[in-house]
Formats: structure tokens, sequence, C-alpha cells
């Protein structure tokens, strides 16, 4: 097959434009909203006081333009915050959390305030953990007062330090994926124990100012099982379906409809919902465990959104805010797949499949220094990140930099080609990427690994038009070869560990995206006309003042 820039480049010059779609650049359009720039995770607060961790935001910020960051372990032993005195008194220490969040604001970014986990002195006597840097998650429900009142002095403290006028601007989500339950679980404890914290925090929060948002249950993954129905998870009512059966399930939110009863009834605040839409069945390492293979088809988070709009609509609270605030091909932190280029296709199709029906769908993660299980025992072993921890780009992280690109005017979009409208210069951008028909039916993961290039290729053909004549255009392939790390340390014999210079070379490869120019016609037109490769994603953009 050709190099894809030499197709386009030849079709770009042709005066005779084949049959195919045409779109006119000066077409009213519809509202674009960069719903995948609200915001974005990672691991847990206290690594934001890592240089690494500092760099790899400021990349994001300045190239996908993520506005938010959510991330564990806001109260969380490393971050020093609760001193019981001998009086029984408590003194607070926000020192470290200020250090995060000083330097997140100073770059332009927010926190999205995830309130949890337990420190020591709060959670129950000999405390079950989470992670390797053992989150405490047992519930003492001798302390409910204690954890709202943890609540109310952080949250009086950022309004003190910060201002109302910003900290308005936050979102406060109490607590990460409280329905997984028990041993091993984000949550040592009940439904109902869970719905006391929500209302303990929320009522924390809002006591400092009502304009201040909060919200929840920040559930995992939908279900169409029973595993959830009661107060804690039961593994005997999990039904793992196969490829046969798997999309055919009416999927729902976990605790979505329970949670919003029960503030109804309490007359509790809830600004918006937040909820885990992985495409997946079971949330912990779906390729290698529980629930190995339960992977949904590409439609699935249209159909959870959906799922939840229409629940919500028939709720209390049917103008509350949605946000996706943890999502990615999968939930496994060491699935290959967060590596490799299918993720990046999958970004941008999810992306723009769904625009418009939630507030944010929030990447799991920004950066792989993340140590949920610890560090990675490789350069690339599967990290949620976009960038690694070397800071060497992945194509997730281009994924996002091309759908930063796109206007605000969304001119056409057909699932393969999205062509926008900047409103402020009226230029013109799009997008154009071949998420291929094999992978209609599950979405990739780790088990594709060995196989998904042999997918099909993709044709496009589309024409714009009412361009000025001679409009310089830049064209930016993010393929197999071209801004593909991970195809690049291959390509090295796929080393563990990286010398300086090959990491030197390999952030340069990350970055190394194939770029050309073309010019439209003397008649303003521009042909793109082209087969696309497995997974390959384009960026094309008018420059401005031509």
């Amino acid at each position: 097959m050709k190099k894809i820039f030499c197709i386009f480049a030849l079709t770009a010059i042709l005066s005779n434009y084949a049959e195919g779609t045409t779109v006119d650049t000066k077409s009213q359009g519809t509202t674009l909203e960069h719903w995948w720039e609200t915001g974005v995770g990672a691991g847990r607060v206290n690594e934001g006081l890592r240089a690494g961790w500092q760099e790899h935001l400021g990349i994001v910020k300045d190239n996908c333009g993520f506005k938010y960051v959510r991330m564990h372990g806001l109260f969380h032993d490393d971050m020093f915050v609760y001193f019981p005195q001998r009086s029984g008194k408590i003194k607070y220490n926000w020192q470290y959390i200020d250090d995060v969040y000083d330097r997140m604001l100073d770059k332009g970014v927010r926190p999205f305030v995830e309130l949890a986990f337990f420190p020591s002195e709060m959670a129950l006597e000999n405390s079950k953990t989470q992670f390797w840097w053992k989150a405490n998650v047992s519930v003492d429900t001798t302390k409910f007062d204690k954890w709202g009142d943890l609540v109310r002095e952080f949250t009086a403290h950022v309004v003190d330090r910060y201002g109302l006028d910003e900290v308005s601007q936050w979102y406060f989500e109490v607590w990460n994926e409280p329905n997984l339950t028990g041993t091993g679980g984000f949550l040592h404890g009940t439904k109902s124990d869970y719905f006391r914290l929500y209302k303990e925090a929320a009522n924390a929060v809002k006591s400092v100012s009502p304009r201040l948002r909060v919200g929840g249950p920040a559930t995992s993954n939908f279900i169409a099982d029973h595993r959830h129905d009661g107060e804690i998870l039961d593994h005997s009512k999990s039904v793992f379906y196969n490829d046969s059966v798997i999309n055919t399930k009416q999927w729902e939110g976990v605790w979505i409809k329970d949670f919003l009863n029960y503030c109804e009834k309490e007359n509790l605040p809830v600004n918006f919902i937040s909820t885990h839409p992985y495409p997946t069945d079971y949330a912990l390492d779906p390729e290698t465990g529980r629930g190995k293979g339960a992977v949904r088809y590409a439609k699935s988070l249209y159909d959870d959104i959906s799922w939840l709009k229409a629940t919500l609509a028939t709720s209390k609270y049917p103008e509350a805010e949605i946000h996706l605030t943890e999502w990615s091909t999968s939930p496994g932190s060491r699935d290959r797949m967060h590596d490799m280029l299918p993720a990046a296709a999958y970004i941008i199709k999810s992306n723009l499949d769904c625009q418009g029906m939630a507030n944010s769908l929030m990447y799991w993660t920004f950066t792989d220094v993340f140590e949920e299980k610890g560090g990675g025992e490789d350069v690339f072993h599967g990290g949620f990140g976009m960038i690694n921890y070397q800071g060497i780009a992945k194509p997730s992280y281009h994924a996002y930099r091309m759908l930063h690109n796109l206007g605000d005017t969304q001119l056409y979009y057909d699932g393969t080609t999205c062509i926008t409208r900047n409103s402020a210069d009226g230029t013109i951008s799009g997008v154009i990427f071949n998420y291929p028909q094999e992978f209609e039916s599950h979405v990739p993961a780790a088990g594709d690994s060995g196989t998904y290039m042999q997918a099909s290729p993709k044709n496009v053909n589309v024409t714009l038009t009412n361009l000025a004549p001679n409009a310089r255009f830049t064209v930016e392939i993010l393929d197999n070869e071209n801004g593909n790390a991970y195809y690049h340390h291959q390509a090295m014999g796929g080393p563990s560990q990286l010398s300086r210079e090959q990491t030197a070379e390999l952030i340069e490869k990350s970055h190394a995206t194939s770029k050309s120019y073309l010019t439209t016609d003397k008649n303003g037109r521009l042909l793109i006309d082209m087969q696309l490769a497995p997974w390959t994603c384009i960026l094309i953009k008018e420059t401005a003042n031509n």
C-alpha cells in the first residue's frame, strides 16, 4: 500500500473530482463542545509533587487543553493532613495539598476534587487497604461526624486560600468506586455506609457555600447482572457473558438509581452524577482475571450515557451534570493496548460519537507516573498514561492533541471524517481516522495486541468547498510507523530499560508524526480521497491568515 500522505498529496491537486461527500465550509454547522477537554485523571495526589508528573501535566495542558485533573488519595497518610491532639481536637495540615494545587492552578488546571480516602486515625482499626500504598478504606461507623468535619475544614481552607469565585468552579466528588466493597475493594463497608459518607460530605461542602458543586457516586463499570443489588458486592451473582451475547444485554450504571433515591429521600444536593463507563464487564483486569474477554462493543459508551441520561430525566435531579470521571479502553493498568496505536482511534471515535451527551469523559490517565500496582516493570507495561514515565508520548496523547485542534463548529461527521470551523478566525480543521469494522463488536484490548494491524483499511472521499484559493493546510498523520513510540521501541528489540540515548530517541520518535502541507486549487476546493491503513489518525488544519 502506498504511503497515505503520498495518496493525499496527489489527490489534493486533481482537477476532476470523484464522486463522494461535499462539505461547504461556509455552511452554518452545529456547535461542537470539546467535552473531552473538561478533565483527565491521574493516580494519587502525592504523585503530583514529582517533577515528572508536573512536567507531563504542563505538556497535556498546553497541547490537549485539559481543564481539570482528578486524583485519588487526597486525605491519605502521605499527604499528612490529619493530626489528633492530646486534647481531643484535630489539627489539620494542608501544606502538601496546597503545594499540588498551587502548581496545578499555576498551569491553568483546576482540581476535580475526589474526597477520599480515610486518614489512618479515622478509618476502622486494622483497616483494610487498597493499592501498595495502603489507602485506608474501612469505614468506622462511629466517626461519620469526623469525616464530615474533615471535609468541611478542607473545603473552608481551599475557599479561604483560593477564593470562593475560584473554588465555585471546582467539583467535589465523594469517594472512588465505593461499589467495589470488601477485601481488595475501594470501600470496606456497605452501600448504606457510602450513602452516609456522601450525606456528611455533601452537607459539609454546602455548609461552606451553597455555590460549591458536589456529586457522586463515582461507581465503576456498568453491569448486566445483580452483583451490586445488595449492601455489598456479591461475586456469586456475577455473570460474564461471551462474545455472542455480551452486546445484547441491558447494561446499567451501578448504584445510580439507589443513590438518586437516597438523595431525594434525604433532601441532599446532587450537582452532578459521576461514574466510570469502561467498555468492559468487570472493573478489575478484564484481560487477565475475572471477566477475562468480557469486552463490549464500540457503541457501549453511547448506550451507557443514554441510559444515564434517561435515568436522570426521571429523577429529582434532571439538571445534574454528567461527569464520566474515569474511562479508557479497559480498566487494567497492565493492558498493553494503552501503549498502542488502536487506543488513539478509539478515543477519537468515542468522543465524537458521543459529543453533547455528557459534560466530561475523563481519560484515565495523563501520565504513567502512576502507582496503583507500584511502578511499571517495563518502559511500556500497559500503564494508563498517555505519556509514559520517561516522558515518551503514546498514540493516546496524539488523539487528544488532534481533538484539541478541532474548531467549535462541526460542519460534517460520518463516523470517520469530522470537519470543523473555528468561529474565532474562520479556519477549517478536521480529523480523519480508521476505526476498523472488525472491532465494532469489541473494543481492542490486550488480547488483540498481536493481530490489530490485520484489520481492514478504510476509504475516504470528501471534498471541501468554499475555501480561499491557494489556502494552505497542514496534514499530520499518526500511523503504525509515525508518532507511534511503541513501534519504534519494538524495533529496538523491546528493551525493558532504556539508556539515556534510547530515551531521547524514543521521545523524539513519539512526537514524529508524518507532516506535509497542501494548498487548495484555484476554485478553493480540497479533495480528500484516500485509503487509510488500520487505526490511522489524521489531522488536517488550515493555516490562519493565508
